[in-house]
């Protein structure tokens, strides 16, 4: 199966979620987060916001943590920081991002980075939708030794995805029943 192919079946099998069995998913993945020494020692995340029931993170938002979040400026992300309770606007391929004048986050000064997917490999190889936003952030040279957790529903952990010169492996992925550990960090 090509890459067009699963993420559309994945995409598909993720939004006949119903609401309850999301929300439920989404709050033991967080559970699973927060258990990792990782995550508790981190001060800067960079994280997103849901869209298409990719896995919920709000519960995440109200800690210590100094957050990161990506606006889409043409073929790039573009770091904010935001806290709970700042204002969002609805941006680029109708994703809830920070305001413009959000102050601008350096992505070389973060501890974590928690990355959407459709899907994600047994190697630490996600399925993006396409647009190469996060495989352009993670090539940049600065980030390489920043820990990446590929954030998924265990129905999207895949023995192998079909990959490409340019992929690059996430250290671990989290899903609701378990955090794998893939790639030394």
């Amino acid at each position: 199966m090509n890459k067009t192919q699963l993420r559309r079946q994945l995409l598909k099998q993720r939004q006949a979620l119903s609401t309850s069995i999301w929300q439920e998913k989404s709050k033991l993945l967080c559970e699973q987060l927060q258990s990792l020494p990782l995550f508790q020692s981190a001060h800067k995340i960079l994280a997103y916001f849901s869209v298409r029931q990719e896995p919920d993170l709000s519960s995440l938002f109200d800690s210590s943590a100094a957050w990161g979040f990506p606006r889409c400026v043409e073929k790039e992300l573009v770091w904010h920081r935001w806290s709970v309770g700042d204002r969002r606007q609805i941006g680029s391929y109708n994703i809830l991002e920070p305001e413009p004048n959000s102050p601008i986050l350096s992505v070389a000064k973060v501890d974590l980075i928690l990355i959407p997917a459709v899907a994600c490999d047994h190697q630490g190889y996600r399925l993006g939708y396409g647009g190469g936003y996060y495989d352009r952030l993670l090539s940049d040279p600065f980030l390489a030794k920043i820990p990446t957790i590929g954030v998924v529903f265990e129905f999207a952990y895949l023995p192998a995805i079909p990959i490409e010169s340019w992929d690059i492996p996430l250290s671990l992925v989290c899903t609701e029943n378990s955090v794998y550990h893939l790639n030394k960090i």
